[in-house]
């Protein structure tokens, strides 16, 4: 049937070929919808419990969205008329920044004192210009001993100091964050210009959100061309004819269209993971060229002509290319187990593209040969010698490697423990990012972005002025306090106490809160009219004095960390303020219940794949006990993997949480082609097990040998991404790639040898002959 289909295609050459263009054109036409999204929110489903309550928390307070000016004087003092000055000018311009609702600095923080019986609020820094000395050291002895200032936007050495900007995105275009991105560089640039002892750095959300646009373009605009680039060289090194090297090169443009062009018409966004589609359909891609390419090379080079040699690599690698192909599928089509849409964007963008490069392969590139001028030399292979060597020890020793190599992956399984699943969102990228650098420098020097918002519900209008509610907050605030992990917290008791001290004559032991609802009220109304346009008590409060928001801001903490204290503070509000209702949100809390989520959802995900699989093999195999073989390989290369890496890094978060679905799916190939071959081997050619293995690796040693190198080449590269979700997922699965060759050609022919010894009979069984297992 095989022999028909390819004689017939053959016949159809060039109607194959323009067939072919025609409908990728088509497909990859929906790449014009294509478009990068820079919203972390991306990375969580509408449906996520997180991103529910922290919605909830944007809806009722200002918005969490900022950008922070990080601005340190090169003389190591904020409190000069020069600093000062800039400072101001500064926080004047930044009210430009486009969808800015607030902007916050120690220039205008709204400093409340008591003149008589009035109370006068205004700028903390009114002309720092023309302040003296002695208006300095007030100034900074206020901001200073100011809890909402000191640690938040000022540190305690008054060496750095922060302009915190509050943005309200619209989320109508996709062009918003670059565009505040892009004021705020200027901005800062143009500071540095003015005032040239001043150092400016950039942090905060929004910045965060730019940089995930900015590090996926990066990876579409160089990664893909490299690993392009590499592959056709190392193709057409190995291959020595232009032709198919030209054709692997048209096939692997045409897979990423296919893919990339029906993923834009799905109408998603690209964010880092599934940017790095492409990358991962080019390296899977490879190995259906390299096969059918290496049996009509090796079949013209043993005297046949072109189309007879189609004809043969057709034959012979048909069923094993759909058979990886279709497991390859499944692998990537499991991640849509995962809580993480762009995992799942990924998975679906792959499969498609492998899918396109399966088609392709058995039409268009074969096709495309049949056209194209060929010229062989006719040369014995050599590296038949080397595989001999290597079956034939094995063959020999099948009980000394089987034992062997079992033993080595039960050292190596014995590390897995020490990975934990731990993360930290800041570390998403490489420390040659600007966005890196600044946030790391933040969190030294001020403050960083990790933190978690409680808002705390009076459950009645008005009800924040209620003084057994304020002691209620305010105990919650003493305890925070006392915890080590506490870099600051920001509540409305602490303006509460001020109010209450400035209305009894700025005397210090009126620095309480207040004790009656109504003098509470009164005095945050008063406090409130006396605030200017944009710098209301909405970060604190929500309108209808409800409920009240805390925000505690952290020194640097990983996820597993931020779940730690997340549950602590959970229990003792639980615990001392029973009656309190409260919700905890934030977008660090959001990547901590998301990493731990993923990595459970994709453990199902991971079990689905392996039970198709397996299913897949046993009934195209016709064989329970083959197909049960073939388990072994392909689970104990993700074990040794994952022991390798609690050895090395200890570490398994987002980025890791799709290797084990991802990678089966791919090392389950070389496990196909090889038993491929080995029951070819056994069954049409009566074949004992040993000599099955030598015609085995004589078949596809070289092979599989040149699409491992390619994989895990491409894999690597993704290694150079400044995105750690893709640099480790990178380094994880070319590590799985490249233990699987050695499984493949170490345990799976001493497993065969162990289990499978019995001479086969004159009738083969399982596949008939002309079905071609291969």
């Amino acid at each position: 049937m095989i022999v028909k289909y390819a004689e017939l295609l053959i016949r159809w050459r060039w109607l194959v070929i323009i067939t072919a263009i025609i409908a990728v054109g088509g497909v990859a036409s929906g790449g014009r919808f294509l478009g990068f999204t820079t919203d972390y929110r991306a990375f969580f489903s509408p449906d996520n419990p997180e991103l529910r309550a922290f919605e909830a928390l944007q809806a009722s307070y200002d918005r969490a969205d900022n950008v922070v000016f990080l601005i340190t004087p090169a003389d190591g003092h904020v409190f000069t008329n020069q600093t000062l000055t800039s400072i101001k000018w500064l926080t004047e311009k930044a009210w430009q920044v486009p969808y800015s609702t607030r902007v916050d600095s120690i220039t205008n923080y709204q400093h409340s004192q008591a003149f008589g019986d009035d109370l006068v609020v205004g700028d903390l820094v009114q002309d720092p210009s023309a302040a003296s000395s002695a208006d300095l050291s007030q100034i900074e002895k206020i901001a200073l001993n100011e809890p909402l200032i000191v640690k938040r936007i000022i540190n305690e050495d008054a060496s750095v100091t922060g302009i915190n900007v509050t943005i309200h995105l619209p989320g109508k275009s996709m062009t918003e964050v670059p565009e505040v991105a892009a004021y705020v560089r200027n901005l800062a640039r143009e500071l540095e210009a003015r005032d040239p002892n001043l150092q400016v750095g950039l942090t905060g959300m929004v910045m965060f959100n730019n940089a995930f646009g900015e590090n996926a373009r990066q990876d579409m605009t160089t990664l893909v061309p490299l690993m392009f680039l590499a592959i056709i060289i190392l193709l057409g090194l190995f291959f020595r004819s232009v032709s198919a090297t030209i054709a692997t090169t048209l096939m692997l443009f045409m897979s990423i269209l296919a893919g990339m062009g029906a993923f834009g018409w799905t109408g998603y966004k690209l964010t880092p993971p599934s940017a790095s589609a492409p990358n991962i359909i080019l390296t899977i891609a490879v190995a259906h060229t390299v096969h059918f390419l290496i049996t009509f090379l090796a079949t013209m080079r043993a005297g046949g002509d072109k189309e007879s040699s189609i004809v043969e690599s057709l034959r012979v690698n048909f069923q094993p290319i759909f058979l990886t192909s279709l497991t390859t599928v499944i692998g990537f089509l499991a991640l849509n187990t995962s809580d993480v849409p762009p995992i799942v964007h990924l998975g679906n963008i792959v499969a498609a593209g492998v899918t396109a490069a399966f088609v392709l392969s058995v039409t268009f590139l074969p096709a495309f040969i049949a056209v194209m001028p060929v010229r062989v030399k006719a040369r014995p292979d050599k590296t038949h010698t080397i595989f001999d060597i290597v079956s034939r020890t094995v063959s020999d020793n099948y009980r000394l490697v089987l034992f062997g190599t079992l033993a080595l992956t039960l050292v190596f399984v014995a590390f897995i423990p020490n990975n934990e699943i731990n993360d930290d969102f800041v570390t998403y990228f490489d420390e040659s990012t600007e966005f890196r650098q600044d946030t790391d420098y933040a969190i030294e020097n001020l403050i960083g972005p990790n933190n978690i918002q409680y808002a705390l519900q009076a459950d009645e209008s008005g009800g924040v002025n209620e003084p057994a509610f304020l002691a209620d907050v305010q105990k919650f605030v003493d305890y925070l306090h006392t915890q080590k992990e506490v870099h600051h917290v920001y509540a409305i008791t602490q303006t509460m106490k001020r109010l209450n001290r400035n209305m009894h004559g700025d005397s210090p032991a009126w620095h309480r809160l207040p004790d009656e609802r109504e003098i509470a009220a009164q005095y945050l109304l008063l406090y409130e009219m006396s605030l200017p346009y944009g710098l209301n008590l909405n970060n604190q409060v929500n309108l209808d004095k409800s409920a009240t928001r805390v925000t505690i801001a952290f020194d640097a903490m990983t996820t597993k960390q931020m779940l730690g204290v997340e549950h602590r503070f959970d229990l003792w509000l639980k615990e001392n303020l029973p009656h309190i209702r409260f919700e905890a949100s934030s977008s660090n809390l959001m990547f901590s219940h998301i990493g731990q989520r993923s990595t459970r959802s994709m453990i199902s995900g991971a079990l689905i794949a392996i039970i198709l699989i397996s299913t897949i093999l046993v009934i195209v195999l016709r064989s329970f006990k083959i197909g049960f073989i073939s388990l072994i390989p392909n689970l104990i290369p993700i074990g040794i993997a994952f022991g390798i890496w609690g050895l090395m890094i200890g570490e398994v978060g987002l980025s890791l949480a799709p290797v084990v679905s991802m990678t089966l799916g791919i090392v389950v190939d070389d496990t196909i082609h090889f038993l491929s071959k080995y029951l070819r081997g056994r069954r049409e050619q009566n074949l004992d097990a040993g000599a099955a293995i030598q015609y085995a690796f004589r078949q596809v040693g070289s092979a599989l040998t040149v699409t491992t190198f390619v994989l895990v080449a491409g894999f690597m590269v993704l290694t150079l991404s400044p995105f750690r979700l893709n640099s480790d997922m990178g380094l994880l699965t070319a590590i799985t790639i490249a233990v699987a060759l050695v499984v493949d050609f170490l345990l799976l022919p001493s497993l065969l040898m162990a289990v499978d010894k019995d001479r086969p009979s004159n009738q083969p069984s399982g596949l008939p002959a002309s079905s071609a297992a291969d």
